[in-house]
């Protein structure tokens, strides 16, 4: 989650121990930002969780000091040779129905269709099947069956979402308390999420500060 700090909150309320009581979100500190290449040695007082290395990590800062802008693209170039893999990996196969379908199925009628069924059902098809052995074979890092329905979306459609997703997360806590959220793991409700995100981030200042929290 990114959660848009409020003006004045301390910085001694930016801690593990203080999340639940100032934003009641129960979580930890994560690296999900990139200080500004050019960030001065006065400034690091400004940054909330900043580790060393080129890129920097940080779990947060003022947006005028965070690289999101660095972040978004070298998240599309990876997405990119991602995708080019997966082309790879599911030659030959047909398109794949995508597990929030299955899962829908499930929670509107699991007595009919419990969850074995559906998690047998996604796995029978021979895209999710190729992709499950190429995972299992290269290890970590691979395309994710978790993301099919952005890979099927095509390559530049995926290098956008994991771009924007880059910077946003998989939620957000806006300055005035508002959540923002996807409705559910579709890839239409992602895209929603996104929107609203990318537009809330475009609109702040550039000493408004960011933190990303991992729920």
């Amino acid at each position: 989650m990114v959660i848009c700090l409020p003006e004045g909150l301390p910085a001694a309320a930016l801690t593990n121990h203080h999340l639940a009581t100032h934003f009641g979100v129960t979580g930890t500190l994560t690296a999900l930002f990139w200080a500004a290449p050019r960030l001065r040695l006065w400034q690091h007082h400004l940054m909330i969780g900043l580790g060393k290395g080129r890129p920097s990590p940080c779990a947060g800062g003022p947006v005028r000091l965070l690289d999101l802008a660095g972040m978004r693209q070298a998240a599309a170039v990876g997405a990119g040779i991602r995708h080019q893999v997966w082309q790879q990996v599911v030659h030959g196969t047909r398109a794949a129905i995508p597990w929030p379908t299955f899962e829908t199925r499930h929670l509107t009628d699991p007595d009919r269709y419990p969850l074995e069924s559906a998690v047998a059902d996604f796995h029978a098809q021979p895209r999710v099947q190729a992709m499950r052995l190429h995972a299992a074979t290269h290890g970590p890092g691979q395309p994710s069956v978790g993301e099919l329905e952005m890979y099927q979306a095509g390559e530049v459609a995926y290098q956008h979402y994991r771009a924007a997703s880059a910077v946003a997360g998989d939620a957000m806590l806006t300055a005035d308390g508002r959540k923002l959220a996807p409705a559910s793991d579709a890839l239409a409700h992602r895209i929603t999420y996104l929107e609203q995100a990318l537009a809330h981030l475009d609109s702040l200042g550039p000493d408004q500060r960011l933190l990303a929290v991992a729920l």
